[in-house]
């Protein structure tokens, strides 16, 4: 057995939770590598969940219809016009699109959203900015992704919750992600994204490998943490303080990361473990 294999092999049987989001959507050769680590994860006797975003997909369909697009630090402002749109593309086009792709390279999978067996119980985002149908998980039920690993299937799941009365919300995917993750107590928590990691400058791409929890504030108030960054840290600091064992940003446009992840230092691991690198203060 190599050394890659021996650390592969003490994820069996671990959950490991993959936010699948950004240019890797959209890159035909990015989503089937994507795909195939999925596959390959399952196979090597771990249980993979893929959760899922749709930014782009959703302001081509907007567009495409005369809609605003609006967001608010990070947020996407989701009137009921955007709240139908959200839940035709991500529950329709993106997961339906992801659960084929994922059986036809070999594996099983099912598809999900936050409605389904009432997974992300939400209530309204408050905000300075009324941000519309924007939910604020409340609650995430387990049994139904349990159910399904314990079948031996993938589950796929959109960031669409629900009140329980039978309005849905629209729910930022990396949050959304970060709950499912925390709620299940996931070994890892993988968010594949469109840059090399969290950096002290985004021109520069200098990355930060390690960072505190501690820090995440003094970065926020120094705009390192900033835009669409914010609600991907705060994720990641919650789905560790929620009892996630590791947690990486890493680059989603370099294929087979997720595989790579598990044996190599990449992007920028958030944790409590140790002091945070790379910060230039």
């Amino acid at each position: 057995m190599t050394d890659k294999e021996k650390v592969m092999e003490q994820y069996k049987g671990k959950t490991i939770l993959i936010k699948y989001g950004g240019n890797a959507m959209i890159n035909d050769e990015l989503k089937a590598a994507v795909v195939e680590d999925v596959v390959a994860l399952q196979k090597m006797g771990m249980r993979p969940i893929l959760a899922h975003g749709g930014g782009p997909n959703i302001n081509r369909m907007l567009e495409k219809i005369g809609a605003e697009v609006e967001f608010v630090n990070g947020l996407r402002k989701t009137t009921g016009v955007v709240i139908d749109v959200v839940e035709m593309v991500l529950i329709g086009q993106v997961n339906t699109e992801l659960v084929g792709l994922i059986n036809k390279a070999g594996g099983k999978a099912v598809g999900l959203s936050g409605v389904s067996g009432n997974m992300l119980v939400c209530e309204k985002q408050k905000s300075d900015v009324d941000l519309g149908f924007v939910g604020n998980v409340v609650k995430v039920n387990t049994e139904a992704i349990n159910a399904i690993l314990d079948a031996g299937f993938i589950p796929v799941i959109a960031p669409v919750g629900t009140d329980g009365k039978g309005q849905s919300y629209n729910i930022n995917g990396d949050i959304a992600a970060g709950q499912v993750a925390g709620a299940l107590k996931a070994e890892k928590f993988m968010l594949l994204t469109d840059i090399e990691g969290l950096c002290n400058d985004i021109k520069v791409r200098d990355v930060i490998s390690y960072l505190n929890v501690k820090d995440v504030k003094a970065l926020k108030d120094k705009g390192t943490i900033a835009g669409g960054m914010i609600p991907k840290v705060d994720c990641c600091v919650q789905a560790i303080n929620d009892g996630v064992t590791s947690v990486n940003i890493i680059d989603g446009r370099r294929p087979h990361v997720i595989m790579d992840a598990f044996t190599e230092k990449l992007g920028t691991t958030i944790g409590t473990a140790q002091e945070s690198e790379g910060i230039k203060w």
